[in-house]
């Protein structure tokens, strides 16, 4: 996206021959061999006439002709430097750092509640934490499972044994056809070459790293600032990232994982001990992993954080230790581990079954970051306990704490903090519709009464969400659909005893030409779009959906044709029922109530004389 926009003058030609104008410029960061584009409009604004053959371009001054002549020297340098920075970045998304590239993400596991810490070591520092509110007898039961299995902690980086190789090793696979790239030393200051010496040092010490001579690959170190002014070290490795492919190994979905885990009556939450060092690098690809400093070149024997397909590995590895559990007492997302018990009694049981695992493995934990029966806690961006699926209440205060957007970028952090929270938001599309204007507009941002309205009303809503449940096996869900005049939306709930609970809402702008559907094919698109965003759901339960249009009828009628056939021959995978919407019971579903906000349309019955039949009429038609 643009940084900005400035207005500047430029000057044309020399002496009584130049011209000057007003031009405005459009700032963007990217990487270029110009500083500086002139585009059509510049060039109408001098009038110029452009000769690429005669590297000038020409233009009127009063009664004359100013020139500006190209310089071939220059814009030689220039190709050169371009055809290099497109080398550099050739693929744009390989460029852009993945999610396996970066270093693992910030944990988005916290135990919610009180913790206590507990010595499970032979010293009062290796201690780790378990929850404040367990009964007594259960309480001792986990303390002593944790001082029964302390060999799965790690105090300290030594003590990281590492995972076998042949259960499973980091591979690059890079392209032979690439040239390999050595990167030039790039100079840092004392205090940040002696932060870089200092981490070079304790993986020298964990046997993380070693020197190493005549690499093929040779990238920089990056020196990020943490908190209490320590520095985090990592290696720019997007050169080597460019020459492998992706590994295409699934990630889990985030909202099964979480629908998983809500209802649970105990939870405990765990973090692998530098859980990508863990995993040994192929030996023929530990001279490619190679980095430099003021003191010497070393490369990595282990996997390193950054690397391109570093998190497809590890979530490889954790599918293949927790084979065995995953959905049964564990769910494991990269480097996120949380073992859950429905029933309170069976998690020290559940617990020794996973330390047991990681004992075979050889994996270690991080004690410190670690917390062992709590009953609640925050997990992949939702807050889930035993009753269900709360909202983060951080995301909810950024929100709340926004100032009204004053630029493009603004609304663009607004419009992706709404879409973290839109599955407890009903009709989301809709409320956030006056937002989605304004980024049709980039060139000129304006914030409207509408908009501040909008705003002002979302924060309202965002003081009530509901809480979410999640569906039981053999459940029969509940569907109601609305279709407004300029979005689609839906919620998906269970009803028990009576009471009917949300578990998702969605919802979506239309576009383009779905802005010209009728409102028959308006609601079936909306139930086409929630099966696809929902498909697990409607894979493995029947979906009953309540609405007053002529959904069944008309999507089931063999003589309908166009778009509504082949939606129809989607959703025929599905066990999908239709009846009449009733009404909504459920409070938290009251904003959803909006069903056809223009209105039905109206079923035409042609009533004639007798001169046309079912078998046709006299004319032969």
């Amino acid at each position: 996206a643009p940084l900005g926009e400035t207005t500047l003058a430029v000057v044309l030609g020399e002496g009584d021959l130049r011209k000057v104008k007003m031009v405005r410029f459009v700032v963007v960061d990217v990487e270029s061999a110009y500083n500086v584009i002139l585009g059509r409009p510049a060039l109408n604004a001098f009038q110029a006439v452009v000769s690429t053959y005669h590297m000038k371009l020409k233009f009127p001054v009063g009664n004359r002709v100013g020139e500006a002549r190209g310089d071939q020297r220059l814009s030689r340098t220039c190709y050169q430097i371009a055809l290099r920075t497109n080398q550099r970045t050739e693929g744009k998304e390989g460029k852009k750092p993945m999610m396996s590239e970066k270093r693992p993400r910030n944990s988005d596991l916290e135990p919610h509640g009180e913790l206590m810490e507990i010595q499970i070591g032979e010293t009062k520092e290796q201690t780790t934490k378990v929850g404040k509110d367990l009964e007594a007898e259960l309480r001792n039961q986990l303390i002593a499972l944790l001082r029964e299995f302390r060999d799965v902690f790690a105090f300290t980086p030594e003590e990281l044994t590492g995972i076998d190789p042949a259960v499973m090793e980091h591979k690059l696979n890079v392209d032979p056809l690439r040239k390999p790239v050595k990167q030039r030393l790039r100079r840092h200051g004392e205090e940040i070459d002696k932060a870089i010496e200092v981490e070079v040092d304790k993986l020298l010490r964990a046997g993380h790293v070693k020197e190493i001579q005549f690499p093929e690959w040779i990238s920089n170190t990056v020196m990020v600032r943490k908190a209490l002014n320590k520095w985090r070290m990592c290696i720019d490795f997007r050169d080597l990232n460019l020459a492998c492919p992706k590994d295409h190994y699934p990630l889990p979905r985030i909202d099964q994982l979480v629908d998983s885990t809500a209802g649970c009556e105990l939870l405990s939450m765990m973090d692998a001990s530098q859980g990508y060092h863990q995993i040994p690098l192929c030996p023929e690809d530990q001279s490619k992993v190679s980095f430099v400093t003021s003191k010497g070149t070393y490369c990595y024997v282990v996997m390193p954080f950054g690397l391109k397909n570093a998190g497809a590995t590890y979530q490889r590895l954790m599918d293949r230790m927790f084979k065995s559990q995953i959905g049964r007492n564990i769910e494991v997302y990269v480097d996120d581990i949380l073992v859950k018990s429905k029933v309170s009694a069976s998690h020290p049981d559940d617990l020794r079954e996973t330390f047991q695992t990681l004992r075979t493995f050889g994996m270690k934990l991080n004690p410190n970051k670690c917390a062992f029966g709590v009953k609640a806690g925050r997990f992949l961006g939702y807050v889930v306990t035993e009753h269900g699926i709360e909202v983060n209440r951080e995301k909810v205060k950024a929100i709340l704490d926004m100032a009204p957007p004053r630029s493009i970028r603004d609304v663009q952090v607004l419009t992706g903090r709404i879409a973290g929270l839109s599955r407890f938001i009903a009709r989301a599309a809709e409320k956030s519709f006056p937002f989605f204007k304004l980024l049709k507009k980039k060139s000129t941002f304006l914030w409207s009464d509408e908009a501040q309205t909008a705003f002002e009303k979302l924060k309202e809503f965002l003081g009530e969400l509901p809480l979410l449940t999640k569906p039981e096996p053999g459940d029969e869900l509940v569907l109601y659909i609305s279709v407004g005049a300029v979005s689609l939306s839906s919620v998906l709930l269970r009803e028990e005893g009576g009471v009917q609970k949300p578990i998702y809402y969605t919802s979506r702008v239309l576009q383009g030409a779905e802005t010209r559907y009728s409102e028959i094919e308006k609601a079936s698109l909306t139930l086409v779009i929630t099966a696809r965003k929902l498909r697990p759901y409607f894979l493995n339960h029947v979906v009953l959906v309540r609405t007053n249009f002529q959904l069944g009828e008309t999507l089931g009628r063999p003589t309908v044709s166009g778009r509504l056939v082949k939606w129809a021959v989607e959703l025929s995978e599905y066990s999908i029922k239709y009846e009449p919407r009733r009404a909504i019971k459920a409070q938290a579903l009251a904003d959803f109530i909006q069903e056809g906000t223009k209105g039905e349309e109206k079923r035409w019955v042609a009533h004639v004389d007798g001169s046309s039949a079912a078998k046709g009429s006299g004319l032969g038609i």
